[in-house]
């Protein structure tokens, strides 16, 4: 049961919507535990059902997990998220820092106190707190953990993300004592919903020397393939922007560099390469090189476990991508990656909350997604990403997130679903946009990134058909299913819906339009396109820096979304609509969930051409929310 949480504001304020049900009264000092337990709602995940249901769980097995303690007053501290990031708000701009969020919202130490003992005393071993008192971490073989939290742990098979998994979860709801069921509220780490948080982006196979990709817009046009845009609408597949390139999308000068702000990017894994790559691309690709002691990492304890299993090599991708976009953007900010030990369990739980209670960093990129839409993670997972973003969006924290690559998600889901955390109200929703630069870095084409696909068939095109019918790729969005509609998006979200439009911008995500990123794969380096909305959420991120810089004081934005909505309709903002425009390509590029040809052949890529339900249009739309930044977007969220 999910409610909604107004935030009583002043009449220019701007109200949230948020469903953190699981949130409770602070707690009481227990006058004694009697036994009994009851049960925390939300602490299955929707794929755990007695028809999935294969096998019973190792029990000698150890798990490691995190106790989410409730935050105090929280109803106060949504409000106090809202009055700071209302422009007119006599509380705008006026944020916490850590320690002042942690003597005002954070839970007691006498909560960690009492949530400790109990643990140790169920034969649980307590290996830490978190720096903001928002987890008591723990391990245990499995069935010490079934016995405290009264539970069954299971492994069950389902088809998810067009795959069959094997995830194991609790086969019914976590219990905990009555007495400190005011304190807890979530238990994370019995099941492996976190392994279907992926990274949002591609990197295109290597094709055909006889592509003759197009360093601009129409340098290259193959014409012995059939011409279904006019003159100068049709091209070549890029080879790839510069960073050049980019910043001249974004209408940026040599003085917005971000100079004075730190971003911050979450993700899983760790490339060792990671500076010498940024080094060794910005040589190449206009772009300064990183200075000594501008990039850090904080690793977790004990190095990375699943990495085979995760697919370690694609987040070291995502990381190397994430670094090279924000650094492209804000060339002299500093940077600072948090990783996950792991895609499974708690890991990257661990690091976003790492990143926000350090509150070292001045906006957080997180370029990852649920693989499967909103529903499969438990909703008290879900509740702890929001919880931990509301503590980012008191500190002054902007949270940036990707909204996915394969569109409504009804690929990989069966029916159209917004991704989470894309669709949490405490944050910036990244959607992805379709750009041509001419060899003036002037925008020849600008839409939104939906793609559909064609096969070459004689002199004609014929649409793409498979599991997915011709779409091909493109941002996700639409509406939530689970958090309502924030005031800052009434009377600009189309239609009567009550519930949280995503996205909330856009900028580049386009693979066949991408991004040139340096990566060393096997020991060799090499320079190649990526896209994703994973590239437009750290672009953002280097524009809020950006913004940071230029605004009295270095003070930072804090959640963006009630500023950003305040700029609709204004040159800042170029609004996004449909263009008939599109890309010839001897290779389709696969992103996960989405179904294409594979091998190379003859293919022309239609731009924005509503392959689903989603298109960008008039205003706020599906694809990129308000729109895309233009120039002047940096110098009004600086005011």
């Amino acid at each position: 049961m999910h409610s909604r949480l107004w935030h009583a504001l002043a009449a220019t304020a701007a109200l949230l919507a948020s469903t953190v049900a699981t949130a409770v009264a602070a707690p009481q000092t227990p006058a004694g535990d009697t036994g009994d337990h009851v049960p925390i709602a939300g602490s299955t995940p929707a794929w755990a059902t007695p028809h999935t249901e294969v096998a019973r769980t190792n029990g000698s097995t150890v798990r490691h997990i995190q106790v989410a303690l409730a935050l105090r007053d929280q109803p106060g501290a949504e409000r106090l998220a809202a009055q700071l990031a209302t422009p007119g708000s006599a509380e705008h701009g006026k944020f916490l820092s850590s320690r002042e969020f942690l003597d005002r919202f954070a839970p007691t130490q006498d909560a960690v106190d009492q949530v400790s003992r109990w643990l140790a005393k169920q034969g649980l071993h307590v290996t830490g707190v978190s720096p903001n008192r928002h987890f008591v971490d723990a391990e245990a073989p499995t069935a010490a953990l079934e016995s405290a939290f009264g539970t069954r742990i299971a492994a069950f098979r389902a088809r998810i993300d067009g795959v069959t998994r094997t995830l194991t979860a609790p086969a019914s709801p976590v219990t905990v004592p009555i007495s400190l069921r005011a304190s807890i509220t979530a238990v994370l780490g019995l099941d492996d919903s976190a392994a279907l948080l992926k990274p949002q982006h591609t990197r295109p196979a290597a094709v055909a020397a006889e592509q003759h990709c197009a360093r601009w817009w129409g340098e290259q046009n193959n014409t012995d393939v059939p011409q279904k845009y006019p003159s100068g609408f049709q091209s070549n597949a890029l080879c790839g922007y510069t960073g050049t390139q980019v910043r001249a999308m974004y209408k940026l000068s040599n003085g917005n560099t971000g100079v004075g702000t730190t971003i911050g990017v979450v993700g899983a894994y760790n490339s060792d390469t990671i500076v010498a790559d940024a080094n060794q691309a910005a040589s190449q690709l206009g772009v300064p090189p990183l200075a000594e002691g501008q990039y850090s990492a904080v690793l977790p304890e004990g190095g990375f476990t699943d990495a085979t299993e995760c697919g370690g090599e694609g987040w070291a991708a995502e990381q190397t991508l994430d670094v090279q976009a924000s650094h492209t953007i804000a060339p002299a900010a500093k940077i600072r990656y948090y990783a996950g030990k792991s895609c499974k369990g708690t890991g990257i739980y661990e690091a976003f909350n790492l990143a926000v209670a350090d509150n070292a960093v001045d906006v957080i990129s997180n370029s990852y997604g649920n693989a499967d839409g909103e529903n499969s993670l438990p909703q008290m997972a879900r509740d702890q990403f929001n919880s931990m973003a509301l503590q980012a969006a008191i500190q002054g924290q902007t949270v940036t997130v990707s909204t996915g690559d394969a569109g409504n998600n009804s690929g990989p889901v069966g029916r159209p679903t917004v991704s989470f955390p894309s669709s949490s109200p405490w944050v910036v929703a990244v959607g992805g946009t379709s750009v041509g630069l001419d060899q003036n870095n002037q925008p020849t084409v600008l839409t939104g990134w939906e793609n559909s696909g064609n096969i070459q068939s004689g002199s004609s095109w014929a649409p793409q058909q498979d599991a997915d019918g011709p779409f091909a790729s493109g941002a996700g969005g639409g509406s939530s299913a689970l958090y309502y509609m924030p005031n800052w998006q009434m009377g600009i979200f189309p239609g009567s819906g009550e519930k949280r439009g995503v996205p909330d911008i856009a900028a580049l995500a386009d693979s066949y339009t991408g991004m040139l990123v340096g990566q060393t794969i096997k020991g060799q380096f090499g320079i190649g396109s990526y896209g994703g909305t994973s590239l437009a959420s750290p672009l953002i991120a280097g524009l809020v820096a950006d913004a940071q810089q230029a605004r009295s004081g270095n003070a930072r934005a804090g959640m963006l979304t009630p500023a950003l909505y305040s700029l609709a309709g204004s040159s800042a903002i170029a609004d996004v609509v449909p263009q008939k425009a599109g890309v010839w390509t001897p290779m389709m590029h696969a992103f996960g969930g989405v179904a294409v040809p594979g091998g190379q052949g003859s293919y022309l890529i239609d731009f924005d051409a509503r392959p689903q339900n989603l298109q960008s249009g008039p205003g706020w739309d599906n694809v990129t929310g308000l729109g895309t930044p233009a120039d002047g977007f940096i110098t009004a969220l600086s005011q």
